[in-house]
């Protein structure tokens, strides 16, 4: 039997560059699924492919047509000019999780949420956290953006296109500097110096999480492993709560070891697992 994809609509362009289509998965033409495939918005010399979502109807599943669907959707993806395939999957997907590993997809990172009880978590310990004013929003807006992009290059992200990320995201998430509605951007501060910095808001759709997000959080390295971490991120939830969120996600790197430590032991689970595996 033979497993292809047939197109089950008109390829969708935006004016950034990013395309998107859904394929029916078919075995011998008889239609037993479908995938949704698409790019990330053209920078640098190739684009980011993104397998959205793929589904097999129960009568066919265990049958090895979601691995041969995916390596169909590659195929797509390359004819595309992508030179790399990302997909998320649940964090309790084990099958999906399995297949993506025999595929060889590689886990960069995840998603981690956590359920909000009250009453919110007291005051810092010896933090003093405020908020961030105008003249400090420049410069940590700055070293934020080099963070963000640094982190995503260091994760097999092409340098270029890990700029644009950062500078895309700065865009969508903080049109208005420290005026954008819903966000909230703080300054921890020890014995006077500033020492930390904070960014929540509301969750993005496309992360699947609903509630808060927090989508900055940083120590200073001389003061990291003083447990400042915990008492921002139990900050964070102070925020949220006082915002009438009952639940808070994270994104952290699946190699941030001390982060992922930090984030479980307060109660964060993963909740979706985002992998990538280039496109040779």
């Amino acid at each position: 039997m033979t497993t292809t994809l047939r197109p089950a609509g008109p390829l969708q362009q935006t004016p950034d560059g990013a395309r998107s289509r859904t394929y029916d998965v078919c075995v011998n033409s008889r239609r037993v699924g479908t995938v949704e495939l698409g790019t990330l918005a053209e920078t640098g010399r190739r684009a980011a492919g993104v397998i959205r979502s793929l589904a097999v109807d129960e009568p066919d599943r265990r049958r090895g047509r979601g691995t041969v669907a995916v390596l169909a959707a590659e195929e797509v993806l390359r004819g595309w000019g992508c030179d790399q395939a990302t997909a998320s999957v649940p964090a309790d997907a084990a099958v999906a999780l399995r297949m993506a590993t025999a595929l060889g997809y590689t886990e960069r990172s995840r998603t981690m949420a956590k359920d909000l009880a009250g009453p919110p978590p007291g005051p810092p310990g010896r933090l003093d956290v405020r908020p961030m004013t105008e003249a400090e929003f420049g410069p940590w807006a700055a070293r934020s953006a080099e963070r963000f992009a640094a982190g995503w290059a260091a994760h097999g992200v092409p340098e270029d296109r890990a700029r644009a990320k950062a500078e895309a995201s700065r865009r969508r998430y903080l049109p208005d500097g420290l005026a954008t509605e819903g966000a909230s951007l703080h300054v921890a501060v020890l014995d006077g110096v500033p020492v930390g910095h904070l960014w929540t808001g509301r969750a993005d759709p496309p992360s699947g999480e609903e509630g808060a997000f927090v989508y900055d959080i940083e120590v200073a390295d001389a003061l990291r492993g003083q447990g400042h971490g915990r008492e921002l991120m139990l900050f964070a939830e102070r925020v949220a709560l006082d915002a009438g969120e009952h639940r808070i996600g994270l994104h952290v790197f699946a190699d941030n070891t001390p982060a992922l430590r930090l984030y479980e032991s307060l109660g964060y689970r993963a909740t979706r697992v985002h992998c990538f595996k280039p496109l040779l």
